[in-house]
């Protein structure tokens, strides 16, 4: 189940609330459904997480972290998620959300070429910040709310599946328990 596996891999509350860095937050860390392993959480955690993994802005995690207390999502799964999102991903992802506004914007694609100055980043700015933002933030909501469905639906998938797997068993166990019940009878008929 989806469940025993992302236990064994995300933090255990009391670890995250060892972390000297977090006690800020207070109490915040103590509520139970920011660890909750279910439909709910986790479905919300990729909402969250997905979402921010694909806008870029600094300070991504704590983004999630706060957004998955607001959201009532699973916490470690929310800010786990953000690491879509990293040095390897971020050219490719972030070139096409640029992609998506210019289309939307109907601007041209600009070529790319970068330089590490104010006058460049000051021009260049509103001609690339306004369609990466634009296409940022379409990409990120389409993804995050195609992958909530997609979680609701995998988990009722497997719980449907299980609840079948559990009836079939108690019928198989039914009918040879009636077939033991029967073979007892017609031995002791014919003795």
């Amino acid at each position: 189940m989806p469940k025993k596996f992302m236990k064994r891999y995300l933090p255990s509350p009391e670890k995250v609330r060892a972390i000297e860095s977090l006690h800020f937050l207070g109490d915040i860390l103590h509520e139970p459904n920011l660890w909750h392993i279910n439909r709910h959480s986790v479905a919300r955690a990729f909402l969250v997480g997905i979402f921010l993994a694909i806008i870029p802005m600094p300070f991504q995690m704590l983004a999630a972290a706060l957004f998955a207390i607001w959201f009532n999502a699973n916490l470690p799964l929310s800010v786990v998620l953000v690491w879509i999102s990293n040095p390897v991903t971020m050219p490719p992802m972030f070139y096409f959300n640029y992609k998506v506004g210019a289309w939307i914007l109907d601007r041209p694609v600009l070529n790319f070429e970068f330089q590490l100055s104010w006058s460049w980043l000051s021009g260049r700015l509103l001609d690339i910040g306004i369609p990466l933002y634009l296409g940022s933030l379409l990409v990120a909501t389409l993804s995050a709310c195609l992958a909530y469905l997609i979680i609701q639906f995998l988990w009722r998938r497997k719980v449907r599946s299980d609840w079948q797997d559990r009836r079939s068993v108690r019928i198989r166990h039914r009918r040879l328990a009636r077939q033991a019940r029967r073979q007892r009878h017609s031995d002791s008929q014919s003795s």
